[in-house]
């Protein structure tokens, strides 16, 4: 997924509800480039966000974790079980970001904490060997992506997007709507010009612009409007729709 978004390429994902090891393999046969795996409203723990990762792995298909919470914890442990990227919910505060860079990067750029888990092989991979070159992997290949869903967030985002270390910007868009006051108003002019306000910082500081869309009309528009990155509704959604379909089909 890094990888094509250097190259300039977009990237489509969707977020994984649905807890299964052989779910994740499946839709590592979709064209998807990333799952979400949602610990913030999902049951999982670092036990179950191992194993879905470990899936992931298996079908060439990249795992960003949406955290818990803002806390050391939360960073530390899915990045040590092999999360590729982080998004962090709830962001208000320019300062709560640089704790989030402390937790998730290590020197000289974070004080996160050592440590060699199963994403370095535990120190057996070839690029964890060399004590410099496993902070520099790791800090340039984990990427730190605060969820943009709140009004500080929003009024903090030139600043939060200069802040090195941090990778991207995540838009939660109904979340920020209700707290613009204006709920799922997608196309007031009030949320479009937080939306071109967020992809502005994250582009004037060559960061990593996601959003989240609830169905492919939606997801072709935020493309077209810049974003690099959308993860379009989730793992539930597409199979009852399709089942609906299906059902629909036969007995209609």
């Amino acid at each position: 997924m890094k990888r094509k978004l250097d190259e300039g390429k977009n990237v489509l994902g969707t977020f994984f509800e649905l807890g299964s090891e052989e779910v994740v393999e499946s839709l590592g046969y979709t064209g998807l480039d990333f799952i979400i795996v949602d610990t913030e409203h999902g049951p999982y723990n670092a036990e179950s966000t191992a194993r879905f990762t470990r899936a992931a792995e298996v079908v060439q298909l990249t795992t960003l974790v949406r955290v818990t919470d803002i806390s050391r914890p939360s960073m530390l442990r899915n990045l040590d079980i092999g999360a590729k990227g982080l998004i962090v919910p709830c962001v208000e505060t320019v300062d709560e970001v640089k704790k989030l860079v402390e937790w998730s990067k290590y020197t000289p750029v974070g004080k996160r904490g050592y440590f060699k888990a199963r994403s370095a092989g535990y120190g057996e991979k070839e690029f964890a060997k060399d004590l410099g070159e496993y902070f520099q992997t790791c800090n340039r290949e984990t990427l730190l992506i605060p969820q943009c869903e709140t009004i500080g967030c929003l009024e903090n985002i030139e600043e939060i997007m200069s802040i090195e270390g941090v990778d991207g910007i995540f838009v939660g868009p109904f979340d920020l709507s209700i707290g613009l006051g204006i709920p799922a108003q997608f196309d007031n002019p009030k949320f479009k010009a937080a939306l071109n306000r967020i992809l502005k910082a994250a582009k004037d500081n060559n960061k990593y612009s996601f959003i989240f869309s609830t169905d492919a009309a939606s997801a072709r528009k935020m493309f077209e409007l810049g974003y690099q990155g959308v993860a379009v509704g989730m793992d539930a959604g597409f199979l009852i729709s399709s089942v609906k379909s299906a059902v629909s089909e036969i007995m209609d």
